[in-house]
């Protein structure tokens, strides 16, 4: 039996506090895709009332990483092979674009933000701190998008990072999968330096296909075909995280 995690009624945020944690067991697997989050179980788990459950699985559920629907209650999002792949076909586009647009070589307040970002995510990671290394590694990806100058497609490419939380924020929890996106942060930061606008937008590319794999992996399954073909595509993410070449 899990054990009950009262929240304090008397926080700045009580609810800010649930929503990170629930959140926290389904971006890191500790609920499974497709998990029930059934209200009275929340409700002795964290000691507070079913209204206050039902605004928090609400908030998830706008997240995109829980579905709600009638006479079934609410589960933890999960996605067939063919709607990851479709989800991350646009995610690659919106990527692709937002990287392209930024102009090379890059402001250095950009790079001196980024750079501080970088040693951060690398403090979490070294301490293990799974919600440290979630925020950190989001906010490095908004920063840099954020020099693409459009903000429409900025906001577009975070709608569909909350989309993919289910998704990709277990892999940083993997430490051959974090030890890449860390190689492959340091290899976009020298790139803005540079002139390449392909080859910073390509990285930004390679660098969410582990985590798609991993998700298939874990939650879908994948034929022979594909899974040599992931092999093929994992060992050159790795060779572009250690050399920064394409």
């Amino acid at each position: 039996m899990a054990s009950r995690q009262k929240v304090d009624p008397d926080r700045s945020s009580p609810k800010d506090e649930l929503l990170k944690r629930l959140e926290e067991d389904i971006i890191f697997g500790r609920l499974v895709p497709g998990s029930r989050l059934v209200e009275d179980a929340l409700m002795a788990r964290f000691g507070v009332t079913r209204h206050f459950i039902r605004e928090a699985l609400v908030k998830l559920e706008r997240l995109g990483v829980v579905t709600r629907e009638p006479n079934v209650g609410a589960r933890v999002c999960s996605y067939s092979a063919e709607q990851v792949e479709q989800i991350y076909e646009v995610r690659e586009m919106l990527t692709r674009q937002a990287a392209l647009k930024i102009r090379l070589p890059a402001e250095e307040t950009l790079i001196k933000r980024l750079t501080a970002l970088q040693e951060h995510y690398k403090a979490h990671a070294e301490r293990g701190n799974l919600r440290g290394i979630h925020e950190t590694n989001d906010a490095f990806h908004l920063a840099l998008f954020s020099a693409c100058g459009n903000p429409y497609l900025v906001r577009s490419i975070q709608d569909y990072m909350g989309l993919t939380l289910p998704m990709r924020a277990k892999n940083l929890a993997d430490r051959a999968g974090l030890e890449i996106s860390i190689r492959q942060h340091q290899v976009m930061i020298q790139l803005l330096r540079e002139r390449d606008s392909w080859a910073l937008a390509q990285l930004c590319v390679q660098h969410m296909q582990f985590s798609k794999f991993d998700y298939l992996d874990r939650i879908v399954g994948r034929s022979g075909a594909d899974s040599s073909r992931r092999a093929d595509e994992r060992a050159m993410l790795r060779h572009v995280g250690r050399t920064g070449k394409h």
